[in-house]
């Protein structure tokens, strides 16, 4: 059994799509969501669906190894779904290419620090683009330029609102995320 901790910020949707996408599956699980905001309405999902949740801080992350320690103990892969800190290089070199982010944009376009959530849309839309769309990565020590496993696109229209934007890429997270990670992991293992 492969054990999956995900990192969320925020809200925490995708986070609770792919713990509903893995509850059925016998190789692979969420074991458990960590968090760096306390108030994240992740941990209220955390509640409903019965998985173990943590709030750690910057010094846990940064400075200590508590959040790399616990990382060793209890996963195989890390998700990022919504989570807004770097990575450090610590953690990274612990899990290499067995950390995986999704980005609201088509990479390269639209990464980078400050790049996320309605911010992305917003540039989007500022930039009448014809597209956009997912972008599903491996993690390394800089924002959104890991290695890409994963694209996905939607058109968009000049009637598109930053909203409308934002609700075509959910569509496309929650549709491909969690079926891509699958398939990373269980790739991985029979390679």
């Amino acid at each position: 059994m492969k054990r999956i901790v995900i990192f969320a910020s925020g809200s925490g949707s995708n986070a609770e799509n792919i713990i509903g996408f893995f509850q059925t599956k016998k190789s692979i699980s969420v074991t458990h969501v960590l968090t760096n905001n306390q108030r994240a309405k992740v941990l209220d999902r955390c509640k409903r669906l019965n998985i173990n949740s943590s709030v750690f801080n910057k010094e846990d992350f940064t400075v200590t190894d508590k959040v790399l320690d616990f990382l060793k103990k209890e996963a195989d892969y890390i998700i990022l779904a919504g989570f807004l800190w770097r990575i450090p290089s610590k953690i990274v070199e612990a899990f290499p290419d067995r950390i995986i982010n999704i980005h609201p944009a088509l990479l390269p376009k639209y990464g980078g620090k400050g790049m996320y959530g309605m911010n992305v849309h917003k540039a989007v839309k500022d930039n009448s683009e014809k597209e956009t769309g997912i972008t599903i990565h491996y993690v390394n020590e800089n924002y959104d330029e890991g290695a890409i496993i994963f694209q996905a696109k939607t058109e968009l229209t000049n009637e598109d609102s930053p909203e409308d934007i934002a609700q075509k890429v959910h569509d496309l997270e929650y549709k491909y995320f969690p079926e891509i990670i699958e398939k990373v992991i269980l790739e991985e293992e029979i390679g």
